[in-house]
């Protein structure tokens, strides 16, 4: 038997109406800020994410499907959402309309990494992002946004952390500093951190292995190294949170996994799930479209991993809704009534009414216990005295109450059920 491949999941029916809630309240926040949907392609050129996201990072290192097509060009699986939308917003001349640019996207992307709860190897975002505007209200905006979306959603337990990680200017006397604390620890830890070293220190701060992390806790924070106008910013989005009653913590660990972030970077963390971890984060990233080859435009935005954020919800036991279940089965009892079942089925569809009929050729019994099984609201039976009466036996099923219903009247009759 062919299984499906290691961090993958299917998603299957009974559990399609959670991401269905989630995506729901994703597009209908968003839109409420004004923010438009975007859609990019699930593969790109490799040039993207190595320009874009950072050649220093782990995930163009490590984490990415790379492969060469038929053209001998190598193509990329999106590792994340912020890259191609970057590209598609430069490649399309969105500059010349209307700033600042607003877009969200529901993306599936693909990181090669050990799977474990909450991350998979194709896995899917909730992200947003926001171009023109370098003020610190769009970061309050997309900060503003996210915490709106999580509340939707019905989480309690989640909590924003905010840092500055100051622009290249500050960050480069930063760089020094950090160079100097962790060069005469630079032996006792891991080969990665020795690569970071030259290249980005600053994601040395990030390093999972337990003896680099407690190396790097007492390392110099970037908020005493911040030039006036980042302070200033960061100043400015705090007062902004505040004034928006969105509470925070300032963290200086957060340095974000990226290359292209720059001054504001966010995360919001739950331990609801088990051990503290983030399940929605972002960031400004004023140098990104530059990296790519276009004139610097400001940018901020956050993407969200929704397997991460179905796991806090179960936890949290946050509401999902139910999922949507058959109206109306309408059983027929022999070929006549059956045939008078498959039209009125057709009918009540086409008056926005869901309904399922036999397909199976079943008996009376074994057509109750799959509409049991589906979870129907109510069978309409019908057998050679309701076909002479033109109306069918309704039953309810969950009081198992029943009453005659005029064929022509049904679909009235069904919408009239809904709330009850």
């Amino acid at each position: 038997m062919i299984v499906r491949p290691k961090g993958t999941k299917d998603m299957l029916p009974e559990e399609a109406y959670k991401w269905q809630f989630l995506e729901r309240i994703a597009a209908e926040t968003a839109s409420g800020f004004g923010f438009r949907e975007i859609r990019t392609p699930v593969f790109e050129h490799t040039e993207l994410f190595a320009r874009g996201v950072g050649d220093t990072s782990d995930i163009v290192n490590k984490e990415m499907y790379t492969f060469l097509d038929k053209g001998n060009r190598s193509i990329t699986l999106r590792p994340e959402g912020t890259a191609g939308v970057a590209r598609a917003f430069l490649e399309n001349g969105l500059a010349g309309g209307a700033m600042p640019f607003k877009v969200y996207y529901l993306i599936s992307a693909f990181r090669y990494e050990r799977p474990q709860a909450g991350r998979l190897r194709e896995f899917h975002q909730f992200g947003a992002e926001l171009y023109g505007a370098e003020g610190a209200y769009a970061d309050a905006e997309a900060i503003s946004l996210a915490d709106a979306f999580l509340k939707n959603l019905g989480l309690k337990k989640v909590a924003l952390r905010i840092n500055s990680i100051g622009c290249p200017h500050c960050r480069a006397k930063y760089h020094e500093a950090l160079k100097a604390y962790f060069a005469p620890r630079l032996d006792e830890m891991c080969a990665d951190c020795k690569t970071r070293f030259d290249k980005n220190p600053m994601r040395m701060l990030d390093c999972k292995e337990e003896n680099c992390k407690k190396i790097a806790s007492d390392a110099p924070r970037m908020l005493d190294y911040l030039c006036d106008d980042c302070r200033a910013h960061f100043d400015q989005v705090k007062n902004l949170l505040d004034l928006a009653s969105v509470p925070y913590t300032v963290d200086p660990s957060i340095v974000r996994g990226l290359d292209y972030y720059s001054r504001t970077v966010f995360e919001f963390v739950s331990d609801a799930a088990g051990a503290q971890g983030t399940v929605l984060g972002g960031g400004r990233y004023d140098t990104l479209l530059s990296q790519l080859g276009s004139k610097e435009v400001p940018a901020v935005g956050f993407a969200a991993g929704m397997e991460r954020l179905l796991m806090v919800m179960n936890a949290e036991n946050a509401p999902f809704g139910k999922e949507i279940a058959t109206e109306c089965y309408l059983l027929g009892m022999d070929e006549k009534s059956r045939e008078k079942a498959f039209l009125l089925a057709t009918e009540l569809r086409r008056a926005g009414v869901s309904a399922e009929t036999d397909l199976m050729e079943r008996s009376v019994k074994a057509q109750f216990k799959y509409a049991d099984k589906i979870g129907a609201h109510c069978v309409a039976v019908i057998g050679e005295s309701e076909l002479s009466e033109g109306a069918a036996e309704v039953k309810d099923m969950k009081t198992s109450a029943s009453e005659k219903v005029n064929f022509k009247e049904l679909a009235q009759y069904l919408i009239g059920r809904r709330s009850l």
